[in-house]
């Protein structure tokens, strides 16, 4: 197949950008791939971009002429806020008549905010609200009622355009997820879903050695409950490590600098993140919002590591309490340190068949090999329909 995978970064790099890289990589293998990929800007280039969200044309241009160059059998977009804009979709389909597969690794589509978050708690108004004025109204977006309305106004005109009936295939990253969007006003038709979640590759064997050390790995924000773990901790004596950067990192700095049981190591390289996370007793993820796949779980269960995480969302699904780890109620304190003492209070035995448990999730659900042929079978799908 002769696959062109369109992707727009963000200024920070993120989960979504690692999945792409990983994609492009793997796919490489046996299939001739083009990445068409910008990035947000800052200052003035950037508030040019995101001027032009609605319609891009200069951006619509550039992937015009990749199309009359490389002419693919299918396009997969994977993010297109801010600078490519969704306006692409409409020329892509109406000049070029290709298959085109989106995948929808946040819910921008249905709310400004992109992780129906806001203010410290699960913000769904969007989800029932035709146009989003609830969202537009408080200011969901960076506290900004310009950028707010003008991120809603875009989405909300594309849908009332059809734009987002022209894309072939929907993948979602999980059952949870898709069942958001089918209750969602964005109306998006049930037989275009697919579910297909993310991978991590990881060909090692587990380690037999663990410390007594916890692990978060992450972006340092309000909506991963990284404040909200690290204000409980400080009435335990465990020991956690924390790896990230993002928009609370000298909040985050101060609290470890005052606590000998809060490593804080900030951002390292992904190699190195996964060497502690190997021989940790647990990775922990807070989320106050709505996850897709997170891949601080994914790394976790490759190297046979348990997952202590919020009883929210998706994470209620993939984490099976004494199964793959534990789950707790992230805005209730003293749950939360109840949950750490009954992990160490778990005998050996029992600990090590839930690494076992996790390691043999990761190999049937989130390994390179499992995944990607999930998702050559959507494209081969696909164009078996479209001929």
């Amino acid at each position: 197949m002769r696959i062109l995978i369109i992707h727009n970064q963000y200024q920070h790099t993120g989960g979504e950008d690692v999945v792409v890289e990983q994609e492009v990589k793997h796919l490489s293998e046996t299939h001739e791939v083009e990445l068409y990929q910008v990035k947000n800007q800052k200052g003035t280039k950037g508030y040019f971009q995101y001027f032009l969200y609605p319609f891009n044309w200069t951006e619509t241009k550039g992937v015009s002429q990749v199309l009359d160059r490389f002419k693919p059998d299918l396009v997969h977009i994977h993010n297109l806020h801010y600078a490519i804009g969704p306006g692409m979709l409409r020329y892509i389909k109406k000049k070029h008549s290709v298959p085109v597969v989106m995948t929808l690794h946040n819910f921008r589509l249905l709310c400004p905010s992109a992780t129906l978050f806001f203010q410290g708690h699960l913000f769904l108004n969007s989800l029932s609200e035709d146009f989003p004025w609830t969202a537009v109204k408080r200011k969901v977006l960076e506290h900004s009622f310009l950028k707010t309305f003008w991120t809603a106004a875009t989405y909300w005109l594309h849908k009332k355009l059809g734009t987002f009936q022209q894309v072939d295939r929907y993948i979602l990253l999980s059952a949870y997820s898709s069942n958001l969007f089918k209750k969602s006003t964005l109306a998006l038709p049930e037989d275009k879903m697919r579910i297909k979640p993310n991978f991590v590759e990881w060909n090692e064997q587990p380690s037999s050695q663990h410390t007594e050390d916890f692990v978060y790995a992450g972006r340092l924000s309000e909506e991963k409950g990284i404040l909200p773990l690290l204000h409980a901790w400080k009435a335990t004596n465990f020991r956690i490590k924390v790896f990230g950067t993002g928009p609370l990192l000298e909040e985050v700095k101060e609290i470890a600098k005052h606590n000998p049981h809060i490593t804080f190591y900030g951002h390292q390289d992904r190699s190195v993140v996964q060497a502690h996370i190997a021989t940790c007793s647990a990775v922990i993820v807070p989320s106050l919002c709505y996850e897709t796949m997170p891949l601080s779980v994914l790394e976790a269960f490759a190297q046979g590591i348990p997952v202590l995480a919020s009883q929210i969302g998706i994470l209620a699904e993939i984490i099976v309490p004494l199964h793959t780890g534990l789950l707790f109620d992230p805005h209730n304190h003293p749950q939360l340190i109840k949950t750490l003492v009954e992990w160490k209070s778990l005998p050996q035995e029992k600990l090590m068949a839930i690494r076992q448990n996790c390691r043999k999730e990761y190999l049937e659900k989130y390994s390179k090999h499992q995944v990607m042929e999930q998702l050559e079978n959507i494209y081969l799908e696909l164009l078996s329909t479209s001929k």
